[in-house]
């Protein structure tokens, strides 16, 4: 793909960027976890206007609250994988506890779409992951080579952008596309189990 691997940008983004890319992450996988599109703009809004990130993150846990649980889905592990993702939110926005999180939900994020993608992706999964997030890439499948792009563009647009307002925005944006992909993957995965 060129450029920093995505364990790089982690690696090197701010507090800002690490909860944003993070966000980001649990915010395309919301599908899976029941809740509606915009149940995670508090969130982002307290990123952009600096508001209170904890209040926002108790908001949004009591919201999606009621949708259905890992042990409900049968196993399922892609529901798992976001129900943990938004069980590891911190409610601190330390930059330590953001980068273990925004790392834990890029592996999570990249790991759901391998799991629901119908195309193979190579290698096993943990091996496939880790390889994809170091920018090796060749035998990618479509899903997961989606994914792993808007990952990449969201953090370098954070890291580009400064503390401004706008590179949240088109992180938004990024993240927004991705979770209508997402969504239809799901509800096409609903469809044929029916």
């Amino acid at each position: 793909m060129g450029g920093p691997s995505l364990v790089e940008l982690i690696a090197e983004a701010d507090e800002r960027g690490l909860a944003a890319s993070g966000l980001a992450c649990l915010d395309r996988c919301l599908p899976l976890l029941g809740g509606g599109d915009e149940v995670l703009r508090p969130l982002w809004g307290s990123l952009a206007e600096g508001g209170a990130w904890d209040m926002a993150l108790a908001d949004a846990r009591a919201a999606l609250a009621g949708s259905a649980s890992p042990e409900g889905a049968a196993g399922d592990e892609a529901v798992t994988l976001a129900h943990r993702m938004l069980g590891a939110v911190p409610a601190a926005r330390s930059a330590a506890e953001l980068r273990e999180w925004a790392d834990a939900c890029s592996v999570a994020a990249l790991q759901i779409h391998r799991l629901l993608d119908t195309m193979p992706d190579g290698g096993s999964q943990r091996s496939s992951v880790t390889a994809r997030r170091e920018g090796r890439t060749d035998g990618m499948s479509p899903l997961v080579a989606a994914e792993l792009r808007r990952q990449i563009q969201i953090l370098e647009l954070l890291a580009n952008q400064g503390a401004g307002a706008g590179g949240l925005r088109q992180a938004l944006d990024v993240s927004t596309e991705g979770r209508r992909v997402l969504r239809a993957v799901v509800s096409r995965r609903e469809r044929g189990r029916g």
